[in-house]
């Protein structure tokens, strides 16, 4: 229920705020909110299962949207940022859409 009461305040705030990115972090936005997914795809996953904890979650997020970012950095840094991008969007997506599979299967008893 807090979940859902925070995403909720959030999307509220993020409409009437309408906060801006800079320019500087605009290459990491879309590589953290997949990195992002990634996190809340796999707590409700566990959260189905009967594994989930407040902690793992946390720590979670936060390392993969970190490590994420420091990837792209890293490959900006030697020059190959897009194709490293590429790579993290890969991995993280056939991640999101394995927990996404699991999901349904749990949901659908299939």
């Amino acid at each position: 229920m807090i979940a859902v009461v925070g995403l909720v305040v959030g999307v509220v705030a993020g409409l009437l705020l309408q906060p801006t990115v800079p320019v500087v972090l605009q290459p990491y936005l879309p590589i953290a909110v997949v990195a992002a997914l990634d996190a809340l795809f796999g707590g409700f996953r566990a959260m189905l299962d009967g594994l989930f904890d407040d902690r793992v979650f946390l720590v979670s997020f936060l390392s993969n949207v970190l490590v994420a970012a420091f990837i792209v950095f890293l490959g900006d840094q030697l020059g190959v940022g897009s194709q490293l991008s590429t790579a993290v969007v890969v991995v993280l997506g056939i991640r999101i859409f394995s927990n996404a599979a699991a999901i349904r299967r749990h949901v659908f008893k299939a």
